[in-house]
């Protein structure tokens, strides 16, 4: 059966027409009535732009009825109003099946809700003489109110729900609400199939021991596969408001395994899921008792002056601050080099994640911070509201009004194995660097009592940023290049915040550009940079390999458990587990 057989269409009569003004009218009114209150006062709109919009949407949304009525329902025989015919549109993969477009009912809805999304955010921009922060939840607003609102995300207007349940009875809305009530339970919307992947066995396999263990982290070292290594260790930092292995997925996809097959002694810290016990940590006990410790333990164990380190995200900024430390005391050469993805030291323009740091958000973080600690389920779903549309919405038809199974999906998997973040910390950390950026401020923080300047820092770094990062945008990270006072290489990967870095090259997947010399601007680097096809990872062990290229044979302590530490336990270790 096709969809175009499930509902005969019919002309509009005025009390349709009149109901699709009311309701119109009562979503322009609730978006109007938040932005006023998030502002404090009467929204000030320019009435020129406002007249042109709505003028603008009339003549065009009389157009679509117009056509509608003219051509007997048959929509699709006739041109589309420019908002459902722009490219944006045209890539909408919501309105991707056919019935979309060839049934007159469908193509009717899916225009209307073009039509108004188109209406809805140039109203939001027509906003004029306010704080641009409070314009970007306008805008924010209007965008989760409308991926809300699609007409793909109710039954009864999607018609690949109404397909689907005639052909089956119904029972993909029994499934549906079966996975919803599952959801309900755990609190958390669910994305893959949990049952698919076992930590240790095909997820977070890459060999190694747990060499050392303290009660923020474990450290893991890797069993190398090559005769000889970097005489330069590399110790990876994840970070903590995530678990370790989104850099040791299935073998195929592990970067943790491909650079111990590149010939490097790999350590990489497992961070251990706030409990009450971690109430009162604070940033600096992640730079002093988890970054420099595990520095100094992986110096000490292979006896070498300096290691390697990455930090990823969250972990990449406090290791910037790890680096300012380390030079204030004379000790930079510790770190031989930094590199950085998706990290962020500057957040001045930090994107969407820096909506979420006034005065009521923070209120309502220290009330779900009761217990000492925030629930990495409220991060999960923070993150997942940047992108509603594919990791909210997209789940809510597939899972629950589709009735789809879950597929195995080692990534999405990860996404959801969420960690705790102790709240005093992530406190500090919302107000002092998203809200108050001051980072970058020179003796604005002190840590352990010693204030700390990036211009200080001139170790030799690498920073990875991503083209379509929704979490670090990329004109943030780029202002890393700004504060440091050492050689730098600037690249920009394909895709965003996961799988621009995780993009192993067998894949053969994305691009990656680089500039031959460094730029002052990021324009000049864009204007500038040349496009390689496939992952950036070979471009990175160059360049690793040429800031140390010495070598040594693979013997003692450079086998896990053989040296001074001794193994606890196998990788991936307990911290990974708890909850």
């Amino acid at each position: 059966m096709k969809a175009q057989d499930v509902m005969e269409p019919h002309l509009p009569t005025l009390e349709d027409m009149q109901q699709w003004t009311q309701v119109l009218g009562r979503a322009q009114q609730l978006l109007l009535e938040q932005a006023a209150g998030a502002t404090g006062r009467t929204l000030p709109f320019d009435p020129e732009a406002v007249a042109r919009i709505q003028t603008g949407f009339a003549d065009e949304g009389l157009a679509l009825w117009q056509r509608f009525l003219d051509s007997g329902g048959l929509l699709r025989d006739q041109p589309e109003p420019p908002p459902s015919g722009s490219p944006a549109a045209a890539r909408d993969r919501r309105f991707a099946d056919p019935a979309w477009t060839e049934h007159p009912f469908y193509d009717l809805i899916r225009q209307s809700y073009l039509l108004l999304s188109d209406y809805l955010m140039k109203l939001a921009d027509a906003v004029d003489g306010v704080d641009p922060k409070q314009k970007a939840k306008l805008r924010f607003a209007t965008t989760g109110l409308l991926d809300a609102i699609a007409p793909s995300n109710f039954p009864l207007t999607n018609p690949l729900v109404v397909q689907k349940t005639i052909q089956s009875g119904g029972e993909n809305l029994v499934k549906g609400l079966q996975h919803m009530l599952a959801d309900l339970e755990k609190g958390q919307l669910t994305h893959t199939d949990g049952t698919a992947f076992e930590l240790g066995r095909n997820i977070a396999s890459t060999p190694g021991k747990v060499i050392r263990e303290t009660p923020l982290y474990q450290l893991i070292h890797y069993a190398p596969t090559t005769d000889k290594v970097l005489e330069t260790p590399l110790i990876i930092f994840p970070p903590w408001i995530n678990r370790f292995y989104i850099l040791d997925l299935s073998p195929e996809k592990s970067f943790v395994k491909w650079a111990v097959d590149q010939g490097i002694s790999v350590f990489l810290v497992s961070w251990k899921s706030a409990d009450a016990s971690m109430k009162d940590l604070v940033w600096d006990d992640y730079i002093l008792n988890g970054q420099i410790d595990a520095i100094d333990t992986v110096r000490d164990l292979l006896g070498v002056p300096g290691a390697h380190a990455i930090g990823y995200c969250v972990a990449g900024t406090t290791l910037a601050a790890t680096l300012a430390l380390l030079a204030a005391r004379g000790e930079g050469e510790k770190v031989a080099s930094a590199t950085f993805f998706t990290a962020q030291v500057d957040f001045s323009k930090a994107g969407d994640l820096s909506l979420f740091v006034d005065d009521e958000q923070m209120k309502m973080v220290e009330q779900l911070s009761s217990g000492g600690f925030l629930d990495g389920r409220y991060m999960a779903a923070t993150f997942n509201l940047l992108r509603g549309r594919d990791l909210i919405w997209n789940y809510v038809v597939n899972n629950y009004l589709l009735g789809q199974d879950y597929p195995p999906f080692d990534l999405l998997y990860w996404n959801g194995d969420t960690t705790n973040l102790p709240a005093r910390w992530h406190r500090d950390y919302l107000t002092q660097l998203y809200r108050d950026n001051l980072l970058v401020r020179p003796g604005a923080i002190s840590v352990a009592g010693t204030p700390i300047d990036l211009r200080r820092v001139r170790t030799p770094a690498y920073v990875q940023a991503g083209r379509e990062d929704h979490i670090a945008p990329l004109e943030s990270v780029w202002k890393l290049t700004e504060h440091f006072s050492g050689p730098i290489r600037f690249l920009l990967a394909g895709s965003g915040h996961i799988a621009g870095v995780v993009n192993p090259p067998a894949a053969g997947k994305y691009q990656y550009w680089t500039c031959t010399e460094s730029q002052p601007t990021l324009e000049a680097f864009l204007a500038q940079a040349k496009e390689t096809k496939g992952s950036w990872w070979p471009d990175w062990i160059e360049w690793i390999r040429g800031q140390t290229p010495a070598t040594v044979p693979v013997k003692g302590a450079r086998r896990p458990g053989r040296g001074r530490l001794k193994a606890i336990e196998d990788a991936p270790g307990r911290y990974v587990k708890t909850r």
